[in-house]
């Protein structure tokens, strides 16, 4: 692929009636089938595993996050190895965030999710108290102070993308202001334009990292459409983003659809955005791994997705299963000599037992995290995958019920 040419996306099966569809992107170090989950391997690595690991479970692209290897190790030591791949060992398609979520994150003291319910948070819940905040907003960027050392720092949408073509991922997020649902909706309708002005400074930055970073192939960027739970912010953020160009004419080569918002509205918000945004590019989903959501975000036109609950929730013994979510540390599963998941390929459910997962847990024991998250990521790769081909076989909606009806199904206990 030419330094500078546009990464292509190819749509092949759509869902008749929906925006669901199947397709491919093409990267510099591969393709990715969609739609497909993103790991998420924060600082260069996905926790607890080998990145040899995650290939083997079935992953075509991990994600790291830009905030985190700014401050540790330093997007130049990436450069100066090759760049992510390279860094850390992966062979395929990488994606960053922009830093944006973490840096407002940190700042305001929002929760670390994305659907969330609106009737259940409070103030106190999602904004920090002004003297506690490392981050602070204006029109031109965030000044914030790192988590690690309370340095401080400033990002803005050139920092963020240099840092991120430093970084060297296939595909980067413009730089984006994260709101919350008790943001009131004047403050929404700011930070909008304000995140389209960052887009615009995004774009013109990636053109001239573009054309001076001619050792490596060429970075896709996605816009990152907000406007929280507004049909007409959302739609005005996405026909807005749209029409952006950088300085060369170059437009978004996909999009991102981010912010909070409560999970009963996720599909309809998916459907917003997708209605407005162009067809033939492809659309990340920020932050999701429920097996409910997935399904809803396929339906209304998402391609990729990524979140680190799959490997969070290990850590904390949690496992997914058909029948659902279970805490793998509860006592019922001390003689229980089956295999986590009878239907899973996982080597983690070829060769250990609930006994010995529980016995970990309660050792404390880091192969614990280990042979758990290789299961969970290896659960929700498997459902995209399998999701991906009930597009192309035309079996979604049989797919949905099956899996749905069995993973939500009421349980005793």
């Amino acid at each position: 692929m030419p330094h500078n040419q546009q990464q292509p996306f190819d749509v092949h099966a759509t869902l008749d009636g929906r925006l669901g569809r199947t397709g491919t992107i093409h990267t510099p170090h591969g393709t990715i089938e969609t739609p497909a989950f993103i790991p998420v391997g924060t600082k260069a690595t996905v926790k607890a595993l080998l990145p040899e690991t995650v290939q083997s479970l079935g992953a075509q692209a991990v994600l790291a996050n830009a905030y985190h290897l700014y401050l540790q190790p330093g997007s130049d030591i990436i450069d100066e190895a090759g760049g992510l791949g390279r860094f850390m060992n992966w062979p395929g398609p990488t994606f960053t965030d922009s830093g944006g979520f973490q840096v407002l994150s940190m700042g305001s003291g929002f929760r670390k999710i994305l659907a969330m319910e609106l009737g259940k948070a409070r103030p106190e819940d999602i904004r920090a108290h002004q003297r506690d905040r490392l981050a602070h907003v204006d029109d031109d960027g965030v000044n914030f102070k790192s988590h690690i050392n309370g340095s401080q720092h400033r990002f803005a949408p050139e920092v963020s993308l240099r840092i991120q073509h430093e970084i060297g991922a296939d595909i980067m997020f413009a730089f984006d202001e994260l709101t919350t649902l008790v943001d009131t909706r004047d403050y929404q309708v700011e930070s909008v334009e304000r995140t389209r002005l960052w887009a615009q400074r995004s774009l013109d930055e990636h053109e001239r990292q573009t054309e001076a970073r001619t050792h490596r192939p060429y970075q896709a960027l996605f816009g990152v459409v907000q406007g929280a739970q507004y049909e007409d912010l959302r739609r005005e953020a996405a026909r807005g983003l749209a029409k952006l160009r950088s300085y060369a004419g170059r437009p978004f080569d996909g999009y991102g659809i981010g912010g909070a918002l409560e999970k009963h509205n996720l599909g309809t918000i998916v459907r917003w955005v997708n209605e407005e945004l162009p067809f033939e590019t492809p659309k990340h989903m920020l932050g999701i791994s429920e097996p409910d959501d997935l399904f809803t975000a396929i339906e209304n036109g998402a391609d990729t997705f990524d979140c680190v609950s799959p490997s969070r929730v290990a850590r904390n013994a949690a496992i997914y299963l058909p029948t659902g979510r279970v805490n793998m540390d509860k006592a019922r599963f001390k003689r229980d000599f089956t295999p986590i998941d009878d239907t899973c390929d996982c080597y983690t459910c070829g060769h250990y037992t609930r006994a010995y997962l529980h016995h970990l847990y309660k050792s404390k024991e880091f192969l614990a995290s280990t042979l758990a998250t290789i299961h969970n990521e290896r659960f929700i790769i498997r459902l995209v995958d399998q999701i991906r081909d009930s597009i192309n076989g035309g079996y979604f909606a049989d797919l949905r019920a099956d899996v749905l009806g069995r993973y939500y199904a009421p349980r005793e206990g």
